[in-house]
């Protein structure tokens, strides 16, 4: 038995389209952070807008949470070397990215009005807050349902190594 983590070569894709679904998802991962961080000062702002449970003093905690979480979902979507518990772990990150996304447009969009930023972009973006957003967040929720099970990290409830 190893001391250290052993990194793992990921399993091979299911079938060739799980690769770009993969890589979709990745890419909108990316843009999805990297708008988020381009004004991250004031995405806590733009979440604070939202009207989320905990108001103005947990805006900056939920900012952080979905922006680390995406990056966070990377590895998995890439298909990097990585550890079999790291790789679980990213690909959970996914999951729980898409579904806050999720959780915070349904919501935003029961609570609010309208013409409020929706934060999808961050505060360097604004588009307006819709219910376009629940069915954008469900079409990526499938779309991270396909990663998962073309390129599941564990089999018979048991990790690869």
């Amino acid at each position: 038995m190893s001391l250290f983590v052993q990194s793992t070569p990921a399993p091979q894709p299911k079938t060739n389209n799980t690769i770009w679904v993969s890589l979709a998802l990745a890419a909108i991962m990316v843009v999805l952070a990297v708008a988020q961080l381009y004004k991250f000062e004031h995405f806590p702002e733009v979440i604070a807008n939202l009207g989320l449970p905990g108001g103005a003093a947990w805006s900056s905690i939920y900012a952080a949470l979905l922006v680390v979480g995406e990056v966070m979902a990377l590895p998995f979507l890439l298909r990097m070397t990585l550890s079999p518990a790291m790789r679980v772990a990213s690909m959970v990150s996914g999951w729980l990215v898409i579904a806050g996304w999720l959780c915070i447009a349904v919501w935003s969009n029961l609570g609010i009005d309208g013409g409020v930023n929706s934060g999808v972009l961050g505060a360097t973006i604004p588009i307006v807050l819709g219910w376009w957003m629940v069915c954008v967040f469900i079409a990526l929720g499938v779309l991270a349902a396909w990663s998962a099970w073309g390129m599941w990290p564990c089999r018979n409830g048991v990790i690869k190594r």
